[in-house]
């Protein structure tokens, strides 16, 4: 089952990691992602960027989202922790950590869980930068179109029976 955590308090990747696969001798690697708030945002520098939610329905989206990638993925552990509220430039803003018995799992895993927490996941974000303005970040169709290629991958993959 997977850790999800949706909080305004930052993270501890080293913990994170070490509780993920404490007396544990099955897993054979962890896929890792750290998000990191940018300086600069559309040739902008940043002050700030705001993260807003509903907190039941983010958590409830998110922990889909990493039961499809434990699913898919047949992970042996995961965890997904996104924060909330003001988060200032070089500042963690996301984690996803993936386990497996093999590395491709992992990483692949790894990259599902944060294209979907980008596309799928219930955020809604605002910039504020250096120089008084503010502006709501849309999405992005890169994202959008890194996300379509695990819905592609799922559509090609031969069904049981």
């Amino acid at each position: 089952m997977a850790r999800v955590a949706v909080q305004e308090a930052t993270f501890d990747v080293s913990k994170e990691i070490a509780g993920l696969y404490a007396g544990r001798g099955d897993i054979g690697g962890i896929g890792c992602f750290v998000g990191i708030v940018r300086e600069y945002a559309e040739g902008r520098r940043l002050e700030a960027m705001t993260l807003e939610h509903y907190p039941a329905m983010t958590h409830t989206a998110i922990a889909r989202i990493a039961a499809e990638a434990e699913q898919r993925w047949n992970l042996l552990g995961c965890t997904v922790i996104h924060r909330v509220g003001r988060l200032r430039p070089g500042e963690p803003i996301v984690l996803v950590l993936a386990a497996a018995a093999h590395r491709v799992a992992a990483l692949e895993a790894t990259a599902f869980l944060i294209d979907w927490l980008k596309t799928k996941a219930p955020f809604w974000k605002k910039e504020t930068y250096a120089d008084g303005g503010e502006a709501w970040v849309e999405a992005r169709a890169s994202d959008e179109a890194s996300a379509l290629r695990w819905v592609k991958q799922s559509q090609a993959e031969p069904t049981a029976g």
